[in-house]
């Protein structure tokens, strides 16, 4: 049975909340100790270009052109590739938890990392 691939608020995070934790950040969430988040893995060579990261600022009038940029990044990444089979492995067993820590649950990468995954895997959205 597949499992679900899941987004996550850093902040949000609670000690019960089960499932394999990546925080898919390219910096670490400000004013959280790493002991806090108990991660299974850190995986920043899936997060945006520091350039396009800056550019985007979660700016909510830039998330399309944001979306369409970091998608392009996505698909010329090898690392994404690995990445997300390395997951897939992973939902055969347990959930795994996309974890981010920008403020607004619908104006993020881990959004658009999560929708790239889920179409890679033949998956619709859960």
């Amino acid at each position: 049975m597949t499992r679900e691939l899941k987004l996550l608020r850093v902040y949000d995070l609670g000690g019960d909340v089960q499932g394999y934790r990546v925080l898919v950040d390219r910096l670490w969430p400000r004013g959280l100790r790493k002991e806090a988040l108990r991660l299974d893995r850190w995986a920043k060579e899936v997060a945006p270009s520091s350039e396009l990261r800056k550019w985007f600022a979660h700016a909510e009038e830039r998330f399309d052109a944001f979306a369409a940029a970091y998608r392009s990044e996505l698909e010329g990444n090898p690392n994404a590739e690995a990445f997300t089979k390395e997951m897939a492995a992973l939902l055969e067993k347990e959930d795994v938890l996309l974890l981010y820590a920008a403020k607004s649950p619908a104006c993020n990468h881990a959004v658009v990392l999560r929708g790239w995954m889920l179409e890679q895997l033949g998956r619709r959205e859960e």
